[in-house]
């Protein structure tokens, strides 16, 4: 059972006469009663008023029904002597007399709290609810919980600190202490009163791990300038980011009230803090779902298809690709704001990816629906396979972030296995090509190729070609199925690339040697599991 004891009763007519609503009152007594937060706010108000009626002795306690043990904030201690009483710029002395309790009465009957701006006022009321859970349930989202997160005004911080600057003077004029971290934060008392409302309209448990976030964000037009004494008095505090509107955000300003002694602050900022005429806005409610990810291998089968989309100077080259044709259908399904593309890889837009196909992961960004069976990626498989005869994609399935991570590790010490039709300017025989099959572990070194240089740095990379095997058609043609180190450019291994790929195809067979066509034939990386499709 939570209580307010008589040590309490100068704080709670202090904070009535200040314009302090009952649940910033409660805080600032450390009351750690989840349950005593969530009673209605006109009940608050009348016994926290019954309270100061009380004139029992100081042993004695007036209790406020709550199930819950007391918070471990409590840790008021009588101190042996009590800190020198401080009177900052005269400002206790425009308080009314603790003892006058008329002037509490009618003063306790205030319309925005001077402190929370009415976050503990209006913004725990049903009304409020039920507009974010119908802004939640028109957004059409899948969840089994949430999370619910609040973004305060900054200026609500400074206001926190003059009231606890307050508190602390009454305190100490019965020799105990009151640190910042005794009180109750707004953000968790305001949590411990909206958490149960919206799990009961919503139908489903709050969670602090749950990766459906209900966000509210809140604004106090008519104070937002309170902060800015505080970039005169800690410049350092406060530096422009490209993506902040304002350099006075909740952190930079918790930076700074850190910062500054607390004689300075009180000649900048009135303590108690003045009492504001509105409440505070809800600026935005807004759902996220946590992204989900989408793993498959993908076969190309078009020379004339690149693997991301296209586009020079703004210009798109090419219609499609591999990206799109496959995430257009997961985007439509899990009905996504957005997605990123990944793969073990990437191959020119000539080229084809054959045999079990190259692994490829999709994160699908803010999804509403998340709700997936086997078989719901099997059908969802055969759509995107039905849909275009250039690709195809197998072992569809969802993945977590994580296992993403096993598609890129040791990426370069993977092998891939390519077939390259290979065409030379002086005619071949059969022998002249077979002592290519005896190579083993030839090593290369690839300087960065003229076609990527581009988009590439400048670097000479070894690499390595662990096998070869030709396969003689005619005079200029022969086709040269290879094992490489992940990584290798065969195109350049092939022509040399004007001397940048040494050896090269050319320079062993002494003769010019280029390529006309290139397969992938396999992707030596051992995810996503396989699955029987």
């Amino acid at each position: 059972m939570s209580s307010l004891t008589e040590k309490d009763r100068p704080i709670v007519q202090l904070l009535l006469n200040t314009g302090t609503c009952p649940r910033c009152i409660l805080r600032f007594c450390c009351v750690g009663s989840q349950a005593l937060y969530r009673c209605p706010y006109k009940d608050l108000m009348k016994d926290l008023k019954e309270f100061l009626k009380n004139n029992q002795e100081k042993e004695d306690t007036v209790c406020f029904d709550a199930v819950d043990p007391p918070c471990k904030r409590i840790r008021l201690e009588r101190v042996e002597e009590a800190p020198d009483e401080l009177n900052h710029n005269g400002v206790l002395q425009q308080i009314p007399s603790v003892n006058n309790e008329n002037t509490t009465m009618q003063n306790s009957a205030v319309k925005v709290c001077n402190v929370c701006l009415g976050i503990l006022q209006e913004f725990c009321e049903a009304d409020f609810v039920k507009k974010v859970c119908q802004k939640v349930n028109s957004a059409d989202y899948q969840f089994t919980s949430f999370v619910f997160s609040v973004s305060l005004p900054p200026q609500l911080s400074v206001r926190e600190r003059a009231a606890w600057l307050l508190v602390k003077q009454e305190m100490g004029k019965l020799g105990l202490p009151l640190a910042k971290d005794d009180i109750v934060q707004l953000k968790e008392a305001y949590k411990w009163i909206i958490h149960p409302q919206l799990s009961e309209e919503l139908g489903v448990p709050a969670d602090g791990k749950s990766l459906f976030e209900v966000s509210v964000v809140f604004a106090h037009p008519e104070t937002e300038e309170e902060c800015r004494f505080l970039a005169t008095a800690c410049p350092d505090c406060f530096k422009p980011a490209k993506n902040k509107q304002s350099v006075f955000t909740r952190m930079a300003v918790i930076k700074a009230l850190e910062k500054i002694k607390e004689e300075d602050f009180l000649k900048h900022f009135p303590s108690p803090p003045s009492s504001p005429k509105n409440l505070c806005v809800a600026l935005e409610i807004q759902c996220n779902n946590g992204a989900v990810f989408v793993a498959g291998r993908y076969n190309k089968y078009s020379r004339n298809l690149p693997q991301t989309p296209w586009i020079i100077d703004g210009e798109r080259k090419l219609e499609s690709s591999v990206e799109e044709l496959i995430s257009e259908h997961l985007m439509a399904e899990f009905k996504a704001d957005s997605f990123n593309f990944s793969s073990s890889g990437r191959e020119d837009v000539d080229v084809r990816t054959l045999g079990n196909g190259r692994p490829f992961a999709i994160e699908l960004v803010n999804p509403r629906r998340i709700h997936f069976t086997a078989e719901d990626m099997k059908g969802l498989q055969q759509t995107i396979n039905n849909s275009s005869d250039k690709i195809q994609v197998r072992d569809l399935q969802l993945v977590t972030r994580s296992a993403i991570g096993r598609m890129k590790e040791g990426e370069e010490e993977k092998t891939k296995t390519y077939s390259a039709l290979i065409w030379t300017d002086k005619a071949i025989q059969k022998e002249d090509i077979a002592f290519l099959d005896d190579i083993k572990e030839l090593k290369l070194d690839q300087k960065t190729p003229l076609r990527v240089l581009h988009r590439r740095p400048l670097a000479v990379r070894c690499r390595i070609i662990h096998t070869m095997r030709s396969e003689y058609i005619d005079e200029h043609h022969f086709r040269l199925h290879l094992k490489t180190q992940a990584g290798t450019y065969i195109k350049e291994f092939v022509h040399g690339d004007f001397g940048r790929t040494k050896p090269n195809i050319g320079s062993l067979l002494n003769r010019t040697a280029d390529i006309l066509e290139l397969d992938v034939e396999s992707v030596d990386v051992d995810w996503p599991p396989a699955l029987d499709n």
